[in-house]
C-alpha cells in the first residue's frame, strides 16, 4: 500500500529544506539568497514547515568515538508485550541508547547503542536481559549514519 504524503512541498520548500539540511545555521538572509526569495518570504516558509512537523528541530552531530564511546552495537531484544513499556523506558532513560526501534520478527525491539568498552557494553546488555532474550552484533566500523534526504530528487515530487 502507498503511503501519500502527509505535507505537500512545491519546489521552494524543497529547496529550503535541502539547503537546511546541508547547514541548518544558515540565517534567514543567507537562506534566501540561496533559493532566490525574501528574507521574509523564507521565514514564513520555514515557520511553517517547522510547525507542520516537517522540520522536527535543529542539532549538532556529535562525533561519540571522539568523545570516549569507541564501541557501537546492535542490540535485539525478544521481549514479551507486557514488558515493552520498560524496554521503551530503558532506551529512553540510557544516554548510551542512541535510537530504539520498535520492530517484527524475532525480537521486539533493535536498539544502537554506545559504549566506552566492551565490558560497559557487556552492562547494558546485561540490563536489557532483565528484559527477555537479546542478540548482539558489534559494529566493525562506524555507521553510516545519512543526515541529507534527497528530496528534489524524490519520485512523484512536484
Amino acid at each position: 500500500m502507498l503511503s501519500m504524503p502527509k505535507v505537500e512541498l512545491d519546489a521552494r520548500d524543497r529547496a529550503i529544506l535541502d539547503a537546511l539540511q546541508e547547514d541548518a545555521r544558515l540565517s534567514f538572509a543567507a537562506l534566501a539568497r540561496r533559493v532566490g526569495m525574501s528574507p521574509p518570504a523564507v521565514a514564513e516558509r520555514v515557520r511553517r514547515l517547522e510547525a507542520e512537523g516537517v522540520i522536527r528541530g535543529y542539532g549538532v552531530r556529535l562525533d561519540l568515538e571522539a568523545l570516549g564511546y569507541p564501541v557501537t552495537a546492535l542490540v535485539a531484544v525478544a521481549a514479551t508485550p507486557e514488558r515493552y513499556p520498560r524496554v521503551w523506558a530503558y532506551a529512553e532513560a540510557t544516554p548510551e541508547v542512541r535510537e530504539c526501534y520498535f520492530v517484527t520478527g524475532e525480537a521486539s525491539f533493535v536498539l544502537r547503542v554506545v559504549a566506552r568498552s566492551i565490558d560497559d557494553l557487556r552492562r547494558i546488555i546485561e540490563d536489557l536481559g532483565a528484559f527477555g532474550s537479546t542478540r548482539t552484533s558489534v559494529a566493525l566500523r562506524p555507521p553510516l549514519i545519512k543526515t541529507r534526504f534527497p528530496l528534489a530528487e524524490r519520485p512523484g515530487g512536484s
